[in-house]
């Protein structure tokens, strides 16, 4: 269909003033820049609401496209990627040759294949999730080196088979540009892309330079706050860029090759192969048939066009870059607060980028027309997954029971129901379009399944990400009721002890004949111990999620306290068999049987979740 609107300044100036500033108005967010490329020139630039509110007693500040700046987080990784792309070009890195030879430290692997570049740039390099470091406090010295040689994340997938995001990922491919350029990665990047470019309001620099440090808008956590601090991102190549929104102008326009009188960052060969995937059907077998990741870009393809983005987050900045290749067109997006809501900024984002390709760049998905269920059979999919971007060898699998998974459910139709949507957060319905390959009903969302015979393998979404199934014991419907009963049978036996003895002195009972008198304390303070170890690891997660630092003494006591839950099954176990000897009576054989059963079930949930880990690394 043709478009529904010319693509030009005056009316995308007027549609985004119609759409931004009342969509800022109903999430919270205290302000936006957009920017704009086309045909190898600025369409619009604009800045909407506040840079600063006021909320901290200054006076409030406009947002100003050529002035204010963004941290732009994970859009910093299209940099980064693009400086390895200039060493490939040059012939200094070689895509496919082991990393190790580019480094001066040994990052830990658990397979046989040679971890390279190709795989750092297409998140397939195999690393679990870690968060611990990933923000630092205002004033903390960055040392890219340490961060990522001292406790790396664990290789969990065979290299180039598992779309798994990472941080540590791309950090350690800016560290390469380090180590072959002879440079510190900062300055690099000043040196070859911002000062060529212009970019004379970007900076990777933590603080930042003094001539920048006032320019900087101030970012939300949430929609009433005060201004949070300056973020300190641990690996600058994976998120610390600042920059404005007319500064990205000239790094869009760069990489839709219309650089006008300036420099080319990369000749036209070398765009080509960055903007091409990374990988194809030989590693990634069926899931090659979906999104995929480019050499540093997400394919974001909508309405049949081929779209190139990222989107970048910090705890207090939101942003996202998209390239329309095909058209000459960039649009960036950056914002300084997340809302209301968890997904506000999220939800802004998209109502923007997809709009605009809408309104100007509408057509169909692609599409074989194949009638939903006739392709194949649904059954197979059905089961409970978790995201590739996970934790595995540490305590922090445990949020797959709490709240991240996803259920697929096959129907009697032949769609899917995937609870929540892996892009959407809520139950979404797909149809298979072509064997393995299912789009969102009524969207453009892809799934891509990868099967070994009548097993599902991974199932693929958003190019840098992947479903994985779950075994039987992790399925959050079985842990969570256990926990549960198992928490309120130890509070009962936590209490009764003491709970007892006051019932007794307030109505002078005599105390009961007891048996393993020694065996019963031990078990009460197993109970005890389990107790706390839970109210502890709550309280941990909440700080982690938060990017907050967790004393890693504190997490070695939780660890102790759990294990000593563990233990508790001895005891547990000498008190029925105590009771069961000495005839105690049918009320005893019960009572011990099921506080013995709630030490069985705390302990399959520690031992299933990570929480008996002696890793306290995160």
């Amino acid at each position: 269909p043709p478009p529904t609107a010319d693509l030009t300044t005056e009316d995308l100036e007027t549609w985004l003033d119609g759409t931004v500033p009342a969509a800022l108005e109903t999430t919270g967010i205290p302000g936006a820049a957009i920017s704009v490329v086309h045909d190898g020139e600025v369409l619009a630039a604009r800045g909407y609401g506040h840079a600063d509110t006021g909320a901290d007693g200054g006076d409030p500040l406009p947002v100003d496209p050529e002035r204010t700046l963004f941290r732009v987080g994970s859009v910093s990784k299209l940099f980064t990627a693009t400086a390895v792309m200039q060493l490939v070009e040059s012939g200094d890195i070689d895509l496919d040759a082991d990393v190790h030879e580019y480094l001066d430290f040994t990052v830990p692997t658990s397979f046989d294949e040679d971890l390279t570049t190709r795989h750092l740039l297409t998140h397939t390099a195999g690393f679990e999730e870690r968060i611990a470091d990933l923000l630092a406090p205002e004033g903390t010295e960055v040392d890219l080196r340490a961060h990522l040689a001292e406790d790396p994340p664990e290789q969990v997938y065979r290299p180039g088979t598992v779309p798994a995001y990472s941080n540590y990922g791309a950090a350690l491919a800016g560290y390469v540009v380090e180590r072959v350029a002879g440079v510190p990665f900062e300055e690099y990047v000043r040196e070859n892309i911002l000062e060529p470019l212009g970019m004379d309001s970007s900076d990777f620099a933590q603080p930042l330079p003094d001539a920048l440090h006032d320019r900087l808008a101030a970012g939300y956590a949430s929609a009433t706050g005060p201004a949070g601090p300056f973020e300190i991102v641990t690996g600058p190549p994976a998120g610390s860029l600042t920059s404005s929104a007319t500064d990205m102008t000239r790094f869009m326009l760069a990489h839709l090759g219309e650089t006008g009188d300036g420099p080319a960052l990369l000749t036209p060969g070398t765009l080509d192969l960055m903007h091409a995937p990374g990988l194809d059907a030989d590693s990634l077998g069926t899931l090659a048939e979906g999104p995929r990741m480019t050499l540093g870009f997400f394919e974001e393809d909508r309405n049949g066009r081929r779209v190139l983005g990222h989107g970048g987050d910090t705890t207090l900045f939101h942003s996202h870059l998209q390239l329309h290749p095909e058209s000459g067109t960039g649009v960036f997006v950056a914002l300084n607060g997340g809302g209301r809501g968890e997904l506000d900024s999220l939800r802004l984002r998209e109502a923007i980028l997809n709009g605009f390709t809408d309104r100007y760049f509408p057509g169909s998905p692609d599409s074989t027309g194949a009638e939903p269920g006739t392709t194949g059979d649904a059954a197979p999919i059905e089961g409970v997954y978790e995201s590739s971007r996970s934790m595995h060898s540490t305590f922090m699998s445990v949020l797959g029971a709490l709240g991240g998974q996803t259920r697929i459910t096959a129907r009697e139709d032949g769609t899917i129901l995937v609870t929540p949507g892996p892009e959407t957060g809520e139950p979404t319905v797909y149809e298979e379009i072509e064997p393995r390959v299912w789009r969102e009903v009524g969207g453009q969302r892809l799934l891509t399944v990868r099967m070994d015979g009548d097993r599902v393998e991974a199932i693929g979404y958003a190019s840098a990400f992947a479903l994985l199934p779950v075994s039987p014991a992790r399925y959050a419907s079985l842990a969570l009721p256990i926990l549960v009963l198992s928490t309120v049978i130890l509070l009962i036996a936590a209490l009764a002890p003491p709970v007892g003895a006051l019932i007794r002195r307030r109505f002078a009972l005599p105390a009961p004949t007891r048996t393993a008198r020694l065996p019963r304390a031990l078990r009460t303070t197993g109970a005890v111990a389990v107790l706390a170890a839970l109210g502890g690891w709550a309280l941990v997660l909440g700080h982690i999620m938060e990017l907050e630092p967790v004393s890693q003494l504190l997490l070695r006591a939780l660890v102790a306290a759990q294990w000593l839950g563990v233990l508790a099954l001895i005891p547990a176990a000498l008190v029925l068999a105590g009771d069961i000897r000495h005839r105690a009576g049918p009320g005893r054989y019960v009572t011990g049987t099921i506080v013995l059963l709630g030490f069985v079930g705390m302990t399959y949930f520690a031992a299933v979740f990570g929480l008996l880990s002696p890793d306290v690394t995160y």
